[in-house]
């Protein structure tokens, strides 16, 4: 290399946030490909485990480093599972994008004594289901009997937003009890 490009390089700082955040994603990361080679009872239902790292994030280190987990753990399983660009990692960037939505709202506008980890990850499994039923509508089933299918996703979403909020309030509950 030449000095005059040398000299045009940047070095980047890598910060202890961003190594924290490399954690938390990589974590969210084995979670989300562990998931995928669970069974099924209906395509596009899961429990959404990397979701519970995505909350412990959101109050561990705010919602800009949730918001670095999601979206890396989104794009890195969607790679490493060979899914990347298909209709899939739509569905899954979809949701994941409607859920921090979501999640910013609450956490951040609103007073924090209202929202405990289970009703946020309600809300955010709620809206990640909305978001997902969305854009399925208007790009791959563009037909409104997908309608017929929102009591089925929306009581999934319930279901595995209620565990894994509990999931997160047990693990708070723990890290706080740490000296």
């Amino acid at each position: 290399m030449t000095a005059s490009a040398t000299k045009t390089l940047r070095r980047v700082r890598i910060t202890q946030d961003d190594i924290l955040i490399a954690r938390w994603a990589a974590l969210a990361i084995a979670l989300a490909v562990a998931e995928a080679g669970l069974p099924s009872p209906l395509p596009g239902i899961k429990p959404g485990l990397a979701n519970i790292v995505t909350l412990l994030v959101l109050y561990r280190a705010g919602w800009r480093a949730a918001v670095w987990v999601s979206l890396l753990r989104v794009l890195a399983a969607s790679l490493v599972l060979g899914g990347f660009f298909s209709p899939g990692f739509a569905m899954s960037v979809s949701g994941a994008g409607c859920s921090l939505l979501m999640l910013g709202g609450a956490y951040l506008l609103l007073p924090v004594r209202w929202f405990g980890p289970v009703s946020l990850s309600l809300l955010a499994a709620l809206a990640h289901m909305g978001g997902q039923l969305l854009l399925a509508r208007l790009w791959l089933i563009p037909h409104n009997g997908i309608i017929y299918l929102v009591p089925v996703f929306a009581g999934a979403a319930l279901i595995f937003g209620l565990v894994n909020g509990l999931i997160v309030a047990w693990i708070q509950q723990r890290l706080e009890q740490e000296p």
